[in-house]
């Protein structure tokens, strides 16, 4: 048998794999999977990877950006020899398996990346490849790579029409990412029929005009794919593949229909495609042993690569680098520095979080990030610290989506703390690929400035109102309004003990009082919530969250005066502090007391712990934002007057330590 022949029955195993794994879970993708078994088995023996030691840093990447391609992904890392056995084939799409119907990273070794929502995989391929140049720049010598590998992508239609791609793509284009490759399915087919239904653009010039090398080719013809990949070892720009295929290949009287697309091929017509093929018609999850021989050769390859590289890492010259190396891979958070504040000092939380990050990245060599064009407002510049490749601040543009999808992939690259900055309206913009952040389990870390109707003259448009209670519901994501500066140090240092789960900043525009030592027990900050104030007899409670601690403080010293004395809760976190056990929660909301929950947000999760919400339930106005602050009530007269209407007591005006109502 010649090697075209051989390929073909390694391509043909493949597609039956997932033409049998979607027709036992009856459900699923079997189209794309076939069009692409034929790419995917030339890939492979290109691919330098360890099935036995997926985590080997110098290992080329792979995302499936078409995450319902699923069948193909897990049929790849089957054959290859990764820990995913033929009876996880068998169970595609069950239960607690490890082949759900979209890729999930940590299910499976190899899987790379979640994805799923199209798009999210081309930007994530993007962030590999950043990091992949980043780790260049802090490994690597004039004689010696440490860090040489590609990152591979494929990609159809529907991930090149969403729009990230157009965000991602251009800044690979831009920055020159000649270490990224990405395959481009292109089977002309949607769900909904030919992809012309809604589509007719020039892919090539569109990539052309971004700065990528393209080529055209036919997806389904071995030499044409080999020669592409071989071209690929000496590309100087990001390069496109338009790889033509034909979706449900192999599928008798299905081929090129979008009915392959999303539902099982039927039983009679899997038995045709099999016989046509020469493969028994009845057998189900079949492997040859010579098809199995040359996919497993990846695991003696492997092997041979990893050992080499080990042996390059312990050569003398490199004592530097391998320190760096360990660094990298052992940040050690105790040698921060953290900055501190002054008393009664007014501090924005956005200035104090600057100086944070400055503090991080001072002690953590692998702590990266930057702005959506924005690093001046959100305070985000690392000083003297340098710009992409070789330094620690990068230029995303304004291209919120893609960030935070890039920002994930340089999480998992193994070597990075990253974090990526806005506007908190335009958290709206990335919260797909933060909730992929969240379910993958990564330490991502999201600031977010101009949190509130504080924001002021800009207006509506840009004063968050429901992002609050949008990422507080997200599960295994924690979204941190620290008070003022002092706060804001303790969130950061629980943030950076979390180790699978990102973290989100919500910070102040304008300056906040920090709190005077005594009053608080920031300790207590990793609870998510404390008190703050208690007094004693206590009747009501009052719950608070950043710019609104400070007035709920002073109006508990004018209600204590009007006969109402209030306990104060700081909330900093959520979704820290619901974690908490019922007793701890008992001890900082006394539950013999109303409660009052102020915070200049729709705030509707507060009715869990609280009777009544002074929160908002309209959008916000255009006008200075103590004035807004003033007409929305939340000042220490409005929170006064909420908490008397709470308590059924009549109004009264008074006056704390010199300060009149």
């Amino acid at each position: 048998m010649d090697d075209l022949e051989m390929l073909k029955k390694q391509a043909d195993t493949i597609r039956f794999l997932c033409a049998d794994m979607v027709q036992k879970a009856n459900s699923g993708h079997p189209g794309a999977p076939m069009g692409l078994a034929d790419i995917v088995t030339v890939l492979s023996k290109y691919l330098r990877h360890n099935p036995k030691n997926p985590k080997w840093l110098n290992r080329d990447r792979l995302v499936f950006s078409g995450g319902h391609a699923s069948a193909l992904i897990y049929s790849f890392l089957h054959l290859s020899g990764y820990d995913l056995s033929l009876d996880d084939l068998k169970n595609f799409r069950q239960f607690n398996s490890k082949t759900p119907g979209h890729p999930e990273y940590g299910h499976v070794p190899g899987v790379e990346v979640t994805t799923g929502p199209l798009g999210q995989g081309i930007a994530d391929a993007v962030g590999f490849a950043m990091a992949e140049k980043m780790a260049e720049a802090k490994l690597n010598s004039e004689t010696t790579k440490i860090i040489d590998h590609k990152v591979y992508a494929l990609c159809g239609d529907g991930d090149l029409e969403e729009g990230i791609s157009y965000e991602a793509c251009a800044l690979a284009g831009h920055l020159g990412l000649d270490n990224l490759v990405m395959f481009y399915d292109c089977n002309h087919i949607t769900i909904e029929g030919n992809v012309g239904l809604a589509w007719s653009e020039d892919v090539k010039r569109r990539f052309e005009a971004q700065g990528w090398q393209v080529s055209r080719i036919d997806g389904n013809n071995y030499e044409e794919i080999s020669e592409v990949l071989q071209n690929a070892k000496e590309q100087t720009k990001p390069y496109l593949i338009i790889a033509n295929t034909i979706i449900g290949k192999g599928a008798v009287g299905l081929e090129g229909l979008s009915e392959t697309h999303g539902a099982p091929l039927g039983e009679e017509v899997i038995k045709k495609s099999k016989i046509k093929a020469g493969f028994d018609p009845d057998k189900k999850f079949f492997i040859s042993e010579d098809v199995k021989a040359r996919f497993e050769c990846a695991v003696e390859k492997g092997d041979l690569y990893e050992r080499q590289w080990n042996k390059l890492l312990n050569e003398a010259p490199l004592v530097e680098q391998n320190e760096t190396l360990k660094a990298l891979l052992n940040p050690d958070f105790s040698r921060i520095d953290w900055p501190s504040f002054e008393d009664g000092s007014g501090v924005a939380t956005r200035d104090s979080n600057g100086q944070i990050l400055n503090a991080i990245a001072r002690a953590i060599p692998g702590f990266v990030g930057g702005s959506a064009d924005l690093a001046p407002s959100n305070k985000t510049n690392l000083k003297d610290m340098g710009y992409f490749p070789t330094g620690r601040n990068i230029h995303f543009g304004i291209r919120e989506h893609s960030m935070a999808a890039i920002t994930n992939a340089i999480a998992l690259y193994g070597l990075f703390k990253p974090f990526s900055a806005t506007f908190f309206i335009f958290s709206d913009y990335l919260k797909p690929a933060a909730r992929l952040s969240a379910l993958m389990g990564i330490q991502n870390f999201f600031v977010w400035t101009h949190d509130s109707i504080g924001v002021g003259e800009d207006g509506p448009t840009h004063q968050p109102i429901e992002q609050l209670s949008q990422f507080r519901a997200m599960p295994n994501f924690y979204t941190f309004r620290p008070a003022d500066a002092s706060e804001n140090v303790a969130c950061w240092k629980k943030a950076l003990s979390m180790k699978n789960s990102p973290s989100a900043f919500v910070l102040s525009r304008q300056k906040l009082q920090t709190l005077k030592a005594g009053k608080t027990e920031f300790g207590e900050v990793e609870n998510g919530g404390y008190l703050v104030k208690k007094r004693e007899n206590a009747t009501l409670s009052i719950i608070a969250s950043g710019s609104e601690l400070m007035p709920s403080l002073k109006a508990a010293c004018h209600l204590e005066l009007a006969g109402i004395n209030a306990n104060v809760v700081s909330v900093p976190c959520f979704d820290l502090f619901v974690e908490q056990d019922k007793s701890y929660i008992d001890k900082v909301i006394d539950p013999g007391t109303k409660v009052l929950a102020v915070e200049a947000a729709s705030g509707i999760e507060w009715y869990r712990f609280a009777d009544d919400v002074l929160g908002m339930n309209s959008f916000g106005a255009s006008a200075p934002a103590n004035e807004l602050f003033k007409k929305f009530g939340f000042t220490i007269k409005g929170i006064k007057q909420r908490a008397m209407d709470l308590m059924n007591k009549e109004y009264v005006e008074t006056e704390a330590k010199g300060e009149k109502l």
